[in-house]
Protein backbone atom coordinates (compact mmCIF):
# COMPACT_ATOMS: atom_id res chain seq x y z
CA UNK A 1 0.00 0.00 0.00
CA UNK A 2 1.48 3.32 -1.07
CA UNK A 3 1.89 5.74 1.82
CA UNK A 4 -0.65 8.48 0.06
CA UNK A 5 -3.01 5.92 0.31
CA UNK A 6 -2.61 5.10 3.95
CA UNK A 7 -3.01 8.41 4.71
CA UNK A 8 -6.67 8.45 3.70
CA UNK A 9 -7.43 5.46 5.42
CA UNK A 10 -6.13 6.68 8.52
CA UNK A 11 -8.07 10.52 8.15
CA UNK A 12 -10.82 8.47 7.52
CA UNK A 13 -9.89 6.20 10.93
CA UNK A 14 -9.76 9.61 12.80
CA UNK A 15 -13.33 10.84 11.50
CA UNK A 16 -14.72 7.93 12.45
CA UNK A 17 -13.24 7.58 15.85
CA UNK A 18 -14.75 11.29 16.72
CA UNK A 19 -17.67 10.38 15.64
CA UNK A 20 -18.40 7.43 17.79
CA UNK A 21 -16.78 9.32 20.41
CA UNK A 22 -19.00 12.14 19.76
CA UNK A 23 -22.24 9.87 19.59
CA UNK A 24 -21.33 8.26 23.07
CA UNK A 25 -20.58 12.00 24.62
CA UNK A 26 -24.12 12.91 23.70
CA UNK A 27 -26.05 10.68 25.30
CA UNK A 28 -24.47 12.14 28.97
CA UNK A 29 -26.44 14.87 30.76
CA UNK A 30 -24.51 18.07 29.51
CA UNK A 31 -23.04 19.51 32.45
CA UNK A 32 -20.93 16.34 31.43
CA UNK A 33 -19.10 17.55 28.47
CA UNK A 34 -17.17 20.11 31.49
CA UNK A 35 -17.27 18.34 34.80
CA UNK A 36 -13.93 18.33 36.22
CA UNK A 37 -12.16 14.93 35.33
CA UNK A 38 -8.52 13.77 35.60
CA UNK A 39 -6.41 13.81 32.13
CA UNK A 40 -3.71 16.48 30.93
CA UNK A 41 -6.91 18.51 30.21
CA UNK A 42 -9.37 18.29 33.30
CA UNK A 43 -12.33 17.46 30.77
CA UNK A 44 -14.25 16.32 27.96
CA UNK A 45 -14.79 19.61 26.99
CA UNK A 46 -11.01 20.80 27.89
CA UNK A 47 -9.48 17.37 25.72
CA UNK A 48 -11.58 17.59 22.54
CA UNK A 49 -11.54 21.06 21.83
CA UNK A 50 -7.51 21.22 22.38
CA UNK A 51 -7.66 18.76 19.58
CA UNK A 52 -10.49 20.54 17.32
CA UNK A 53 -7.73 23.70 17.66
CA UNK A 54 -4.70 22.02 16.96
CA UNK A 55 -6.41 20.05 13.97
CA UNK A 56 -7.30 23.46 12.01
CA UNK A 57 -4.02 24.82 13.45
CA UNK A 58 -2.10 21.78 11.18
CA UNK A 59 -4.57 21.33 8.59
CA UNK A 60 -4.61 25.34 7.63
CA UNK A 61 -0.72 24.86 7.83
CA UNK A 62 -0.70 21.81 5.21
CA UNK A 63 -3.83 23.71 2.80
CA UNK A 64 -1.69 26.54 2.78
CA UNK A 65 -4.13 28.85 4.14
CA UNK A 66 -2.57 32.56 4.17
CA UNK A 67 -2.42 32.90 7.81
CA UNK A 68 -2.43 29.17 9.70
CA UNK A 69 -1.43 30.65 13.33
CA UNK A 70 -5.25 32.63 12.75
CA UNK A 71 -7.22 29.02 13.45
CA UNK A 72 -5.54 28.84 16.52
CA UNK A 73 -5.92 32.38 17.54
CA UNK A 74 -9.14 32.75 16.22
CA UNK A 75 -9.94 29.48 17.98
CA UNK A 76 -13.15 29.53 20.18
CA UNK A 77 -13.67 26.49 22.04
CA UNK A 78 -16.87 24.22 21.91
CA UNK A 79 -19.55 24.96 24.65
CA UNK A 80 -21.45 21.90 24.58
CA UNK A 81 -20.91 18.36 22.73
CA UNK A 82 -23.51 19.06 19.78
CA UNK A 83 -21.15 22.04 18.66
CA UNK A 84 -18.25 20.28 18.90
CA UNK A 85 -19.54 17.22 16.95
CA UNK A 86 -20.82 19.38 14.02
CA UNK A 87 -16.78 21.43 13.89
CA UNK A 88 -14.52 18.09 14.46
CA UNK A 89 -16.59 16.53 11.47
CA UNK A 90 -16.10 20.01 9.43
CA UNK A 91 -12.49 19.78 10.31
CA UNK A 92 -12.26 16.15 9.30
CA UNK A 93 -13.92 16.29 6.21
CA UNK A 94 -11.34 19.15 5.32
CA UNK A 95 -8.23 16.73 6.38
CA UNK A 96 -9.72 13.71 4.14
CA UNK A 97 -10.31 15.98 1.23
CA UNK A 98 -6.74 17.14 2.11
CA UNK A 99 -5.69 13.29 2.12
CA UNK A 100 -7.41 12.27 -0.67
CA UNK A 101 -5.96 14.92 -2.99
CA UNK A 102 -1.96 13.80 -2.23
CA UNK A 103 0.26 11.35 -3.87
CA UNK A 104 3.63 10.50 -2.75
CA UNK A 105 5.66 13.09 -4.18
CA UNK A 106 3.33 15.55 -2.04
CA UNK A 107 4.44 14.28 1.33
CA UNK A 108 8.21 15.78 0.64
CA UNK A 109 6.82 19.01 0.39
CA UNK A 110 8.02 21.18 3.11
CA UNK A 111 5.20 22.78 5.19
CA UNK A 112 5.83 26.26 7.09
CA UNK A 113 4.29 25.96 10.84
CA UNK A 114 4.40 29.77 11.89
CA UNK A 115 5.10 29.52 15.56
CA UNK A 116 5.21 32.62 18.00
CA UNK A 117 8.88 33.68 17.51
CA UNK A 118 9.89 31.62 14.10
CA UNK A 119 8.50 29.56 11.35
CA UNK A 120 8.61 25.48 11.71
CA UNK A 121 9.77 24.10 8.07
CA UNK A 122 8.55 20.29 8.06
CA UNK A 123 7.66 17.86 5.25
CA UNK A 124 3.90 17.22 4.88
CA UNK A 125 4.54 13.41 5.82
CA UNK A 126 5.83 14.32 9.34
CA UNK A 127 3.51 17.41 9.90
CA UNK A 128 0.42 14.32 9.02
CA UNK A 129 2.45 11.49 10.71
CA UNK A 130 2.14 14.00 13.85
CA UNK A 131 -1.31 15.40 13.62
CA UNK A 132 -2.54 11.98 13.91
CA UNK A 133 -0.33 10.78 16.55
CA UNK A 134 -2.29 13.70 18.85
CA UNK A 135 -5.35 12.91 17.76
CA UNK A 136 -4.87 9.56 18.92
CA UNK A 137 -3.33 10.48 21.97
CA UNK A 138 -5.86 12.82 23.12
CA UNK A 139 -8.65 10.81 22.16
CA UNK A 140 -7.75 8.73 23.75
CA UNK A 141 -7.82 10.66 27.19
CA UNK A 142 -11.50 11.07 26.31
CA UNK A 143 -12.27 7.45 25.88
CA UNK A 144 -10.78 7.05 29.17
CA UNK A 145 -12.53 9.63 30.53
CA UNK A 146 -15.55 8.18 29.61
CA UNK A 147 -15.01 5.05 31.97
CA UNK A 148 -15.83 7.20 34.64
CA UNK A 149 -19.55 7.90 33.31
CA UNK A 150 -22.99 6.39 32.68
CA UNK A 151 -21.69 6.21 28.83
CA UNK A 152 -19.96 3.40 27.54
CA UNK A 153 -16.52 3.80 25.51
CA UNK A 154 -17.11 3.24 22.32
CA UNK A 155 -14.67 1.09 20.14
CA UNK A 156 -12.49 3.11 18.20
CA UNK A 157 -10.27 0.58 16.89
CA UNK A 158 -11.01 -1.54 13.77
CA UNK A 159 -11.51 0.65 10.82
CA UNK A 160 -7.85 0.07 8.81
CA UNK A 161 -8.97 -3.70 8.46
CA UNK A 162 -11.34 -4.06 5.34
CA UNK A 163 -12.10 -7.66 6.76
CA UNK A 164 -14.14 -5.27 9.56
CA UNK A 165 -16.73 -4.18 7.39
CA UNK A 166 -19.12 -5.49 9.46
CA UNK A 167 -18.15 -3.52 12.51
CA UNK A 168 -18.47 -0.02 10.74
CA UNK A 169 -21.45 -0.49 8.82
CA UNK A 170 -24.08 1.78 10.56
CA UNK A 171 -21.12 4.44 11.34
CA UNK A 172 -20.41 4.59 7.80
CA UNK A 173 -24.12 4.82 6.51
CA UNK A 174 -24.49 8.03 9.32
CA UNK A 175 -20.88 9.52 7.47
CA UNK A 176 -22.21 8.63 4.11
CA UNK A 177 -19.56 6.64 3.33
CA UNK A 178 -19.27 3.63 0.86
CA UNK A 179 -16.70 0.55 1.62
CA UNK A 180 -15.47 -0.06 -1.57
CA UNK A 181 -15.42 3.99 -2.18
CA UNK A 182 -13.04 3.78 1.01
CA UNK A 183 -11.15 0.39 0.48
CA UNK A 184 -11.58 -0.26 -3.28
CA UNK A 185 -13.19 -3.46 -4.68
CA UNK A 186 -12.28 -6.65 -2.76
Amino acid sequence: MRLARFLCLQARANALANHRLGRAIATLPAADWSAPRTSFFPSLAGTLNHVLAVDRYYIAALQRDPDPRAAWADFVPCPDVGTWRTQQRASDERLIAYCDALDDAALDAVIELPRRDHVQRERAGHVLAHLFNHQVHHRGQAHAMLAGTAAAPPQLDEFLMPSEAHLRAADMAELGWDEAAVYGSA
